[in-house]
């Protein structure tokens, strides 16, 4: 079903039939793997490698960390753009993988034989790079190896998501139990070192697998059409908006006459349904006289109707977009202060092994293994006898569960810290912070196991919601809008601890200071609970009023004729 574009991809490119599948796809999640195994290696751990290798200061070290992890989430809007526009994912995919690889390299060198601090960052952001254009495309090149017209197939896709995200986070959860516990063990040249051989292997299995993959390549900038819609929109001002479907252009030959009789010859057509939302934007669909009398369409005053039902996708995604932010706020504090605050805990399992704090993290993909099944191979299957619906239920619910499951997480967390701090207390050891506390990490189990439910419900929602909701020319942006979230999120955590550190340094002792002791990091953790619940409000709110797209099959041929 896809369409090969030989002049502008550079790579080898097969014809599609009898291509995609699960047979393809399976290649693709291997690459995934990897890159998730490389990044979770590295940026699970990195703030430890800041404060002990770099002696950075906890809160400066957070925000290098948050502001890495933000970079390179936004990356991918521009990848996204370029692979969908000019490049192709296939094309996106190797060459970022390489990119990619580099930068692990070169990161692999700043730590062992260079010991250069400037190529440690420079590398770092290298990285980003490679993630700019991995990210948005491998997702969405999966996902294009199922056929949307195939009921089977598209049953097998929504399965599909529950199967990736397993995969990223079994990845994940491997590198934090292994990666980590080399750092901290043997060193970072070693842990450094086993990344870069899995990211070389991984690109070869996926260069393997060649033969099978359907291959897009780009079909130009979405945002032109987009433009389009508007400009066409804001032309026809005057025009009235209107219910007949005799008065829509539906598409058809770019320099096909128009007339009120235009549609007579237009074939059947696989195209979005109108919709109510944003009626504005339905005048630019509306044959007005002029457009009946010249003999050329003018893309600039006439579009389709799916050309602005388009429009009016990314226009309903925005709002939603902005609701998740908090979510990915809390998903920071994993990287950041959790670490921090388990360093100060009794870790020991037996006489001679500690679990390094960072560790503590690769609980939440076990959770994540665990939940995702079930919830695919249990939970769907029931939901959907009682609710007729093909998922169970309705991707914003299974979203929603994990945002107010997001808010429990914090509260717990607040309650942990308050107790480890009166320990602290009861034990003389408010001005010792390198002590150990005589309280267990086990303690920080239950937010741990919440964070992997939330992860397992929303994080998968949201792929889906953001591969499924756009139009399909930009479903690696889509894919991109989705990763930013991540980006957005970690520059709005350092917002938070900013204000945080500014408001509480006047008033009296820093909530985040050095001395986690002393610092009040159980107050933080109720403020983000706190924003966490109005963010969800607003996100409910949002969602009873979400439209989801509606793909209609129609023969117009006998739509304006008269």
């Amino acid at each position: 079903m896809a369409e090969n574009h030989d002049g502008n991809a550079f790579f080898f490119n097969q014809p599609s039939s009898r291509k995609g599948g699960w047979h393809a796809a399976i290649f693709i999640i291997c690459v995934e793997f990897a890159e998730r195994f490389a990044y979770s290696g590295l940026s699970g751990n990195l703030i430890t490698y800041l404060t002990n290798a770099l002696h950075e200061p906890i809160t400066t070290a957070a925000k290098n960390v948050n502001t890495w992890v933000g970079v390179s989430s936004l990356f991918p809007l521009l990848g996204g753009f370029v692979a969908d526009s000019y490049v192709g994912r296939f094309n996106t995919i190797v060459l970022s993988s390489l990119i990619y690889l580099l930068g692990m390299i070169l990161l692999t060198l700043s730590v062992s034989a260079l010991k250069n601090t400037t190529l440690f960052f420079v590398a770092l952001y290298i990285l980003s790079i490679g993630d700019g254009g991995h990210k948005p495309c491998v997702q969405t090149f999966a996902g294009d190896q199922f056929d949307d017209d195939s009921p089977e197939e598209k049953i097998a896709k929504s399965s599909f998501f529950n199967w990736w995200y397993l995969g990223i986070v079994a990845g994940s959860t491997i590198a934090t139990f292994l990666v980590i516990y080399l750092q901290d063990n043997i060193g970072w040249a070693t842990g450094l070192g086993v990344l870069v051989a899995v990211l070389a292997l991984a690109l070869a299995v996926f260069l393997l697998g060649i033969k099978r993959y359907k291959k897009e390549g780009p079909r130009g900038s979405p945002f032109t059409r987009m433009a389009q819609v508007f400009v066409a929109a804001i032309r026809k001002w005057r025009v009235k908006t209107t219910s007949d479907p005799q008065t829509y252009w539906y598409g058809g030959e770019e320099h096909s006459t128009i007339s009120h009789h235009h549609l007579q010859s237009q074939p059947m057509s696989h195209s979005l349904a109108h919709t109510n939302q944003f009626r504005f934007l339905d005048k630019a669909m509306i044959i007005d006289d002029i457009d009946a009398s010249i003999k050329t369409k003018n893309p600039w005053r006439l579009c389709s109707v799916t050309q602005v039902e388009e429009a009016k996708l990314v226009l309903r995604l925005i709002p939603i977009w902005l609701s998740f932010l908090m979510f990915f706020v809390v998903q920071t504090q994993l990287h950041t202060f959790l670490i921090k605050q388990g360093s100060t805990m009794v870790r020991s399992i037996g006489p001679h092994f500690q679990i390094p704090p960072a560790s503590l993290q690769g609980l939440v993909g076990v959770i994540i293994l665990i939940v995702v099944p079930i919830y695919d191979r249990v939970f769907v299957p029931f939901a959907r006898k009682l609710t007729g619906h093909p998922s169970g239920i309705t991707v914003l619910q299974r979203i929603g569960v994990g945002l107010f499951l997001s808010i429990f997480n914090m509260i717990v967390a607040a309650l942990v810290e308050a107790k480890r701090v009166n320990i602290a207390k009861e034990n003389h050891l408010l001005d010792n912070p390198k002590s150990v506390i005589p309280i267990s990490i086990w303690w920080m189990l239950p937010q741990y196991i919440i964070y992997g439910i939330s992860d397992a419900l929303t994080v998968v929602g949201l792929q889906e919601l953001f591969y499924d909701q756009v139009p399909e020319t930009m479903r690696s942006i889509g894919a991109a809008a989705y990763i930013s979230l991540l980006g957005v999120g970690s520059f709005a955590s350092n917002v938070v601890i900013s204000v945080v550190e500014d408001i509480s340094s006047r008033t009296g002792e820093k909530w985040l200071g050095n001395n986690l002791n002393r610092a009040h990091l159980d107050d933080f953790y109720w403020l983000l609970a706190g924003l966490s619940a109005l963010s969800f409000c607003i996100y409910i709110w949002l969602a009873k009023r979400f439209v989801y797209k509606k793909v209609d099959v129609t023969d117009t041929s006998n739509l304006g004729k008269v």
